[in-house]
């Protein structure tokens, strides 16, 4: 073999190593799954939003649950103002980031074990509720 075809040769054994280990990697990983998000209660939006970005489906877990969580949120916001009934939560100043929310979430969620079997959005409304009540 020519010495000037070596660097390609080497090259293209390098391109084929990685694309090899990227494609075992990638049947190694678990997909997120229908069954993984299916969330009937609210200790199943819990247990996704208590992943972390390392667990193999984490990174769409945390997705889901802000997604759920800020959907459920902006809902009660349009149906509150729509329906011109009071709201059943009332922002507080300062307005805590989404993270803390969760987080918050999460905890009062952990504390209230009977909230655990019920309806996702009844769980987030009932801390909604508790942790930020409006002033009448």
């Amino acid at each position: 073999m020519k010495r000037r075809q070596m660097p390609v040769l080497m090259a293209a054994m390098a391109i084929m190593a990685v694309m090899t280990v990227t494609a075992v990697r990638a049947q190694t990983v678990a997909d997120p799954s229908e069954t993984d998000f299916r969330v009937t209660t609210t200790g199943d939006l819990v247990r996704l939003c208590e992943a972390t970005s390392t667990d193999p489906t984490g990174i769409a877990a945390l997705h889901f649950c802000h997604g759920f969580a800020v959907g459920a949120y902006q809902y009660h916001q349009i149906a509150a103002a729509a329906e011109k009934k009071p709201p059943l939560f009332c922002e507080p100043n300062p307005r805590p980031t989404r993270n803390e929310a969760i987080a918050g979430f999460i905890s009062w969620a952990k504390q209230n074990p009977a909230a655990m079997n019920t309806p996702p959005v009844e769980g987030i409304f009932r801390y909604l509720a508790q942790t930020y009540p409006c002033r009448r």
